[in-house]
């Protein structure tokens, strides 16, 4: 069974895992477990498995910034970063929500675009010779 949730501190373990096989390292675990005990860390489960996670904060400008969607390589394309994108919508603190994504990912430039998200802007030198795209949508 699908389901959504707020992350708890137990599942950080997991998270991790996943993280992990996306970059391949655990440089992110500090910045994970701060999201877990903020209660800014979504999860999709699936037959009580945890396939993806969505990390969010309210310092861009004031206003929602989903900083990471990771879903495990091996369950991408099956709606889970859009479900975990339209629960986090739905709970957003703020009208205006924005992400970025590298110019190299086209899949996840893809997944914005279906969700109803436009193109807001570049930022370069963040990875060098791969530009920042960043996407707005409002609730």
């Amino acid at each position: 069974m699908k389901s959504l949730e707020m992350a708890q501190i137990n599942y950080l373990d997991e998270i991790m895992k996943i993280d992990e096989e996306v970059i391949g390292n655990n440089s992110r675990r500090e910045y994970i477990m701060k999201a877990i005990e903020e209660e800014r860390c979504i999860v999709a489960n699936d037959n009580n498995l945890i396939v993806g996670f969505l990390i969010y904060d309210t310092h861009f400008f004031d206003c929602s910034f989903i900083s990471l969607i990771i879903v495990r390589h091996t369950e991408r394309r099956k709606g889970y970063a859009t479900s975990l994108i339209k629960c986090f919508i739905n709970i957003s603190p703020t009208k205006k929500i924005f992400s970025s994504t590298n110019k190299s990912n086209h899949g996840m430039q893809e997944v914005f675009k279906a969700n109803g998200f436009i193109q807001s802007g570049f930022i370069e030198n963040l990875d060098e010779g791969d530009p920042e795209i960043f996407y707005f949508k409002s609730k």
